[in-house]
């Protein structure tokens, strides 16, 4: 069992993937905090809604351009499409350091950027996550995921911090800097690897109608659907943590902005963790899906009356672990019940539901913040991923995937085996799964 973690790093490809996708995503995340500082203090007198609109012109072309972007993925080799969208936004955050280094930076160059930046990783999302099926194999595309994610959250754990660090030392435009010469960690990565033994799907010929018929396909497919519309759920009313952080630290803890900073930091452990226990399945469940959501709607409302800061920030790592195992079992579920010739289209579909009702949902959940206080917007958004996932159970079921009864049995027989080997792993000396990886990589 315990083998299973880094099954996908024994591949080559995979480990070239991986150390890319790592220095990568902690320059993005170093990127993230810088910028924010440079609009928020130096091109403004603290100017909360010039950092909102930056952040914003990054999101919208996910929305807008998704889709499309899923049907070049299809289309195109997507190594050479993920070559030009990282040189693109390698050589933005290498503009965006200039401008700020030389003294020349105004706020319209950094929304302008934003908005390129947002263009080129709406082109660059969807062939990258449909790229690790062609890495690792359809056999081992939940493993992969899972370590994905589990990198991801490391680099959010170590990318703030490093940010306030330099920021401090050297200022923004040199943290923008290091996080362009991040970007040659990925392309080094892309083109050292061994083309020969990637699991390449069969390009789709152009035709009419292609993005409609990725969404006739997810429609057909009640499965998929269902993950569809949890997504949607839980992504629009649920996963607004860094606006429901932010006034629970301020209006009901009364803390200041580094300890808002710290409950990001603090979940991000929770969703480190669910990653690495996701590692460890063989292979996904629509159990762990819905068990998923009505475990974060669980810890999100009970996290919106804990008395205080320290225990509140106690519930977030739970919901951050609950929070991974919802979208890792997302993105596995899509990758592996989706026909190569779809998948970029579908995964597109999903990155755009997941994300796509923030802008309906952030503001619904502020108003709620404001009217009835900041408690009952967790609250709220927690009660919309329970009721959402105990739906999906009952869907479940129904669909023949046993009683409710039977597939709680069956997550908690999961779990209780890990537990056992893990004990039967200390109590013999064998070294533990990471110990094992580290020696591998020495």
């Amino acid at each position: 069992m315990s083998s299973r973690m880094f099954q996908s790093l024994k591949n080559p490809n995979y480990r070239l993937w991986a150390a890319g996708a790592l220095v990568s995503n902690i320059g993005t995340w170093m990127q993230r905090v810088a910028q924010d500082w440079l609009v928020l203090t130096q091109l403004t007198d603290h100017d909360g809604a010039a950092v909102g609109l930056t952040t914003g012109l990054q999101f919208l072309p996910i929305l807008l351009l998704g889709p499309y972007a899923g049907l070049l993925g299809d289309r195109l080799d997507k190594r050479k499409i993920l070559l030009t969208t990282q040189t693109a936004m390698g050589l933005l955050a290498l503009l965006q350091a200039v401008l700020v280094l030389t003294g020349t930076a105004q706020l319209w160059h950094i929304y302008v950027i934003a908005l390129a930046l947002g263009v080129a990783s709406a082109f660059d999302a969807p062939p990258r996550q449909a790229f690790v099926s062609e890495i690792v194999g359809r056999e081992n595309v939940a493993n992969a995921v899972a370590l994905n994610s589990a990198s991801f959250n490391l680099a959010r754990l170590a990318g703030p911090g490093i940010a306030g660090l330099l920021i401090g030392l050297i200022g923004t435009g040199w943290v923008f800097l290091l996080n362009a010469a991040s970007f040659a960690a990925v392309l080094i990565g892309i083109l050292r690897m061994n083309t020969k033994t990637l699991h390449r799907s069969a390009p789709v010929p152009r035709g009419r109608g292609q993005l409609k018929d990725g969404v006739k396909y997810v429609l057909a497919r009640p499965r998929a659907l269902l993950v569809m519309v949890l997504a949607g759920l839980v992504g629009t009313f649920t996963m607004n943590f860094q606006l429901t952080n932010a006034v629970m630290a301020a209006s009901v803890f009364d803390a200041g902005p580094d300890a808002y900073g710290l409950l990001g930091s603090v979940m991000a452990v929770g969703t480190l963790a669910g990653a690495l226990l996701a590692a460890r399945r063989a292979a996904p469940r629509l159990r762990y899906l819905v068990m998923g959501a009505i475990g974060l709607g669980v810890t999100t409302c009970v996290a919106a009356f804990m008395p205080g800061y320290t225990l509140y920030a106690i519930m977030l790592v739970l919901v951050g672990l609950c929070a991974l195992t919802f979208l890792n079992s997302a993105n596995t579920l899509l990758q592996m019940r989706t026909e190569p010739a779809y998948r970029g289209r579908v995964l597109a579909l999903y990155m755009t539901v997941i994300q796509g009702g923030t802008p309906i949902g952030g503001p619904l959940v502020g108003w709620i913040a404001n009217e009835f206080g900041p408690r009952w917007a967790v609250f709220g958004g927690g009660a919309v991923a329970l009721l959402a996932g105990l739906a999906g159970l009952l869907l479940v079921s129904r669909w023949g995937e046993g009683t409710v009864r039977k597939q709680l049995r069956h997550v908690w027989a999961e779990h209780r085996e890990l537990r056992e080997q893990n004990a039967r792993e200390r109590g013999s000396g064998e070294p533990s799964p990471t110990q094992k990886a580290v020696g591998a990589e020495g």
